[in-house]
C-alpha cells in the first residue's frame, strides 16, 4: 500500500493533487469510523462527494488538454513561418542565379556583336578603304569597355568635388595634421583609381581615351596623351603653394625639368610612331593586303604603351610632389588641383551656353 505522500507525489505529476487528496481524507475517515452505528446514510453521502469530485478531476483534466492544444498552436504557427521563410529564402537564390546567369549570357552576346563588328570594320578598311568606323559603335558608348569607363568617370569626378569640398572645410577649420594626412592620402588614391580606370580603358579603346572625348572641351584643349602635362601643371600649381623653403623650391624645380625631359621624351617617340606608321601605309604591300595591315595594325598597338607611360608619369609626378610638401601644403595643392579642373569644366560650359550671332 502507498503511503499518502507517495499518493501526493503521484498525483502532482499527474495534474490531480485536489481530487485524489479528497479520496484520501475519505479514506482516513472511513477507517476511523469504523463502529457499527455508522450509517448507510454516511456511507451514501461520502460516495456522493467522491462522484462529485471525480467530476471535478475530469473537468481538470479536459481543461488541462484543453490548454495543452492552445499552447501548441503557436508553436505550430513558429513552424510553419519558419518553412514558408526558407521557400521564400531558396526562390530568391534561384532568381538571383537566373538574373546572374541572363547578365553573363547578354555579356557573352555584346562580345559576339563587337567581334562581328571588328570583323566589318576591317573588311571596310581592305574593302572599300571609306568606312568610317565611329558609326558602329566602336568608339564611344558602343564599346563596353569605353561605355564602363565613362560610368566610372562621371562617379570619379563627383568623388573628387566631395573631396575638394571637404578639403576645404578641413583647411578653413585648422584640424590637426593627422586627420588632414587621411584626406591627402585619400585624394591621392582618388587620382591613383583615375590613372588605373584609363589603363583598363586603353585596352578597349586607346583612340577614345587619347581623343579626350570623356573630358569636356576646354580639358581637351591642354591634352597630351590622354591627360595633363605634368610639367605644366606644376607651373600652375607651385604659385598655390606659397611660402616654399628653398630646399622645397629646388625639389619642384628639378621636378618640373625631369617631367619636361620625359614628357619630350614621350613626344618624340609619339612622333617617331606616326613616321613609322604611315610610311608602313603607303608601302608596298608585297605581302598581301591582309598582312600589310597586319603590320599596321601591331604599329599601333604601341599607342597603348605610350598612355600608359604618360599616366605613369603624371602618377609619379603627383607621389614626388606629395614627398616634398608639408601635410598642409600637399591639401592645399590638391584643391588648387581640383579647383582648377572644376574651373575648366565651368568655363567649357559657359562657352557651350554662349549666345550666338543669328545665322
Amino acid at each position: 500500500m502507498t503511503s499518502p505522500s507517495t499518493q501526493f507525489a503521484t498525483s502532482r505529476r499527474m495534474g490531480i493533487y485536489e481530487p485524489v487528496h479528497q479520496v484520501s481524507m475519505w479514506d482516513e475517515s472511513f477507517k476511523a469510523d469504523t463502529s457499527p452505528t455508522t450509517g448507510v446514510s454516511s456511507i451514501v453521502e461520502m460516495d456522493a462527494k467522491y462522484d462529485k469530485s471525480e467530476e471535478t478531476s475530469h473537468g481538470s483534466l479536459g481543461h488541462s488538454r484543453k490548454y495543452d492544444q492552445e499552447a501548441n498552436k503557436p508553436v505550430e504557427k513558429v513552424i510553419r513561418r519558419l518553412a514558408q521563410n526558407r521557400e521564400a529564402a531558396r526562390k530568391s537564390r534561384l532568381r538571383k542565379k537566373a538574373y546572374v546567369q541572363q547578365l553573363e549570357t547578354s555579356r557573352l552576346k555584346l562580345t559576339q556583336i563587337e567581334q562581328e563588328l571588328e570583323r566589318a570594320r576591317q573588311q571596310g578598311m581592305y574593302i572599300g578603304g571609306t568606312l568610317d568606323t565611329g558609326h558602329l559603335g566602336l568608339s564611344g558608348t558602343g564599346n563596353s569597355g569605353v561605355t564602363t569607363f565613362e560610368m566610372e568617370y562621371g562617379h570619379w569626378v563627383e568623388e573628387q568635388n566631395r573631396q575638394i569640398h571637404e578639403l576645404r572645410i578641413a583647411l578653413q577649420s585648422h584640424i590637426a595634421d593627422l586627420e588632414l594626412r587621411i584626406l591627402v592620402d585619400s585624394g591621392m588614391n582618388h587620382y591613383n583609381d583615375l590613372f588605373r580606370m584609363k589603363a583598363t580603358c586603353a585596352k578597349a579603346d586607346v583612340f577614345y581615351l587619347m581623343s579626350g572625348m570623356w573630358r569636356t572641351s576646354t580639358e581637351r584643349f591642354f591634352l597630351w596623351l590622354g591627360g595633363f602635362r605634368p610639367s605644366e601643371l606644376l607651373k600652375v600649381l607651385t604659385p598655390q603653394l606659397d611660402p616654399l623653403t628653398e630646399q622645397q623650391m629646388v625639389a619642384v624645380c628639378n621636378l618640373q625639368h625631369s617631367s619636361q625631359q620625359a614628357e619630350d621624351a614621350l613626344s618624340q617617340g609619339m612622333d617617331k610612331l606616326q613616321q613609322i606608321l604611315a610610311e608602313t601605309l603607303v608601302s608596298d604591300p608585297s605581302g598581301g593586303y591582309m598582312s600589310h595591315m597586319a603590320t599596321a595594325m601591331g604599329k599601333l598597338e604601341a599607342l597603348v604603351s605610350f598612355v600608359n607611360q604618360a599616366d605613369h608619369l603624371r602618377q609619379q609626378t603627383l607621389q614626388q610632389m606629395s614627398r616634398i610638401l608639408t601635410t598642409r601644403q600637399a591639401a592645399r595643392g590638391l584643391l588648387a588641383l581640383g579647383d582648377y579642373f572644376q574651373r575648366l569644366r565651368a568655363l567649357s560650359s559657359l562657352w557651350a551656353a554662349r549666345p550666338r550671332e543669328p545665322a
